[in-house]
């Protein structure tokens, strides 16, 4: 296996991230037959999980988790620090798209520094 195997894995599955997170938000959290099919039946599954992303939102879980990951992948040494960065921005990506920009900037600059960053010489 190749030492650029992760770097590609990493740039193949944020594009397809990304799409489905506009998805996400474009079909479920804007569409407005969701409105209309919510108020008449609170209790379906897709009405649950709109819901609950929508309290997901509201109260920035995803952007303070990215940022918490983000910060602690910054500070940790080696390919521990590597994999918080890569989790940060799979967590910072959908904050960005789902209205937490302004916590989701700082945790996907981060992860993507630590991403980087040349390894320390020893």
């Amino acid at each position: 296996m190749s030492r650029h195997f992760p770097l590609l894995l990493l740039l193949l599955a944020l594009p397809l991230w990304l799409a489905a997170s506009y998805g996400v938000r474009f079909a479920l959290m804007e569409d407005g037959q969701w409105v209309g099919a919510c108020v008449e039946q609170a209790t379906r599954w897709e009405c649950q999980v709109r819901a609950g992303l929508g309290y997901l939102i509201h109260f920035r879980v995803i952007a303070g988790v990215a940022l918490a990951l983000a910060l602690v992948g910054f500070v940790a040494p080696g390919k521990v620090g590597k994999v918080l960065a890569g989790l940060a921005l799979f967590f910072a990506i959908p904050a960005l798209v789902l209205y937490s920009a302004s916590l989701a900037v700082f945790a996907l600059v981060l992860a993507g520094l630590r991403l980087v960053r040349a390894p320390r010489a020893v």
